[in-house]
């Protein structure tokens, strides 16, 4: 019979009034990969704070290596012994990769840190999982998928048994996924368990045994091991299938149009080395870094951290600055928190783009006016009275969108614009950028991960850490990896 090592049973969890968790159930096994795919996030934050901490619960119970831990009668203190990787990270940084391991765990107690020590520790962690990380090296200069093993490599030292993956699929490049999930499957046979909670059913088919589907609080399905098919998927984001065939049939056959409307020529900054790529206008391209240090120097690129080092950037053949140019817009990652201004109005906080096409706007109440009546219609009246700590995530999204559209630039640089976003708000952000590309605006995905950007894309550019550039048509979209998000549709249009 299997060991339990975590059950969830019909539990019932209420926050400032507002049901998050109702009849949650859910069993995870000694050794097991366990998907979880939240089709409506709501409620998975509460589910992640309950996995670490014994909050009081309305209803139900829940068990920690077969023992009551928390219930509706009362609950264990302190923190459960439970591991959640996620974006954040938990890493303290100014420390090395030995000191952040073992110094910071539960039960050191040596007053002296004696690092050569620490570092004889771990090296046999190390090689027991092929990684080759110095154990000198300081927190801040690992990549995204170092950190993540790292992580992973505490818990396991620290004797957790369930170790918690939190969408870190969308951090790093397919070859460290797979990479990734070979240390995953080494630890579970070592009997470690995973909770690997992904939005892409694709990704979630690779490595886990059986899954979950998280929906408005409740666990609305377990997939078993037997059902664990990409038919069966299939059946859940239907909406987005359909909405991704529509795109792609009417995209068929177009073809790109011959204008050039930027020119990144010979660009070197950081990491980049003579980069050279063509946005043509119109066009959805999507250019995939295939090493951290690339994607980190095309974002202080895009969002102008300092000046080129070679090269130059041109908008319809003359040069041009990103951060200053009108023409070109930027939406960062996880726009929600990052391009939303909290001691702002809402009409100033849509009309921010605004400031680059027309002098004095905030005093302007004849654009803003002519701004309520355009979209106000789409955006809701209520939004103008509100604050921007009441706004939904999905007000907030349309925002960001609405704000990129007013606007008008001639190309939107999006980086990871599906990042930490459920099946609605997906939806939404799919919907925003297709009304962008309808506008005849050029759209850049900027990615690591190509999650359900390859549902848009009509090119994808390949970036290697050696700065080679391999552009990838729409008519070789079928060949990508298998677990290439939206790739069944492109191999069924092939076949059809």
């Amino acid at each position: 019979m299997r060991e339990e090592i975590f059950r969830m049973e019909r539990v019932t969890y209420i926050e400032k009034g507002i049901i998050q968790l109702k009849d949650f159930n859910l069993q995870i096994f000694q050794g097991e990969i366990m998907g979880f795919l939240p089709v409506n996030a709501h409620g998975l934050p509460a589910f992640l704070k309950l996995l670490q901490s014994n909050l009081p619960l309305h209803d139900g119970f829940v068990y920690y290596g077969e023992t009551l831990i928390n219930s509706w009668k009362a609950s264990r203190k302190g923190y459960n012994r439970i591991s959640i990787i996620q974006n954040q990270g938990c890493l303290v940084e100014g420390m090395r990769v030995s000191d952040t391991i073992f110094v910071l765990r539960q039960g050191f107690r040596q007053r002296i840190i004696r690092s050569g020590l620490l570092r004889r520790q771990l090296e046999p962690f190390l090689r027991d999982i092929g990684m080759d990380i110095s154990a000198d090296t300081y927190v801040e200069k690992l990549s995204y998928f170092e950190r993540i093993v790292v992580e992973m490599l505490r818990a396991v030292i620290m004797g957790h048994r369930l170790i918690v993956l939190n969408e870190v699929s969308t951090l790093i490049s397919e070859v460290e996924l797979k990479k990734l999930y070979r240390i995953m499957r080494k630890y579970a046979s070592q009997g470690i368990s995973f909770l690997y909670i992904s939005l892409h059913f694709e990704d979630i088919l690779q490595i886990c045994d059986r899954a979950a589907l998280l929906s408005y609080g409740r666990v609305q399905k377990v997939i078993g091991e037997t059902q664990m098919s990409l038919d069966t998927m299939l059946e859940y984001p239907e909406e987005f299938n359909r909405m991704v065939r529509v795109h792609m049939q009417s995209e068929k056959g177009l073809g790109m149009s011959p204008d050039v409307v930027l020119e990144l020529h010979d660009i070197t900054y950081g990491a980049l080395e003579r980069l050279h790529v063509k946005i043509h206008a119109g066009e959805c391209v999507v250019i995939q870094s295939l090493d951290y240090s690339i994607y980190k120097s095309l974002i202080g690129l895009l969002i102008g951290e300092r000046r080129l080092e070679g090269g130059e950037i041109l908008l319809e053949g003359e040069p041009v600055a990103i951060r200053e140019s009108k023409s070109v817009a930027v939406i960062r990652e996880l726009p929600t928190r990052s391009m939303i201004f909290p001691g702002m109005s809402y009409m100033d906080n849509l009309c921010f783009g605004l400031l680059r096409r027309v002098e004095g706007i905030w005093h302007d109440r004849a654009i803003k006016e002519s701004v309520r009546m355009e979209y106000g219609s789409f955006l809701g009246e209520d939004v103008f009275y509100m604050q921007m700590e009441e706004l939904t995530e999905m007000q907030k999204y349309q925002l960001v969108y609405t704000r990129i559209l007013l606007q008008r630039p001639k190309v939107v640089f999006c980086i990871q614009p599906f990042k930490g976003a459920d099946m609605p708000h997906r939806l939404l952000i799919w919907r925003m950028m297709e009304t962008l590309l309808q506008k005849g605006i050029a759209v850049v995905i900027i990615a690591i991960n190509l999650a359900d950007s390859m549902s848009f894309a009509e090119r994808l550019l390949r970036i290697d850490g050696n700065g080679m550039v391999v552009e990838v048509s729409r008519e070789e979209f079928s060949h990508l990896s298998a677990s290439t998000p939206w790739a069944h549709l492109y191999r069924k249009e092939e076949e059809g």
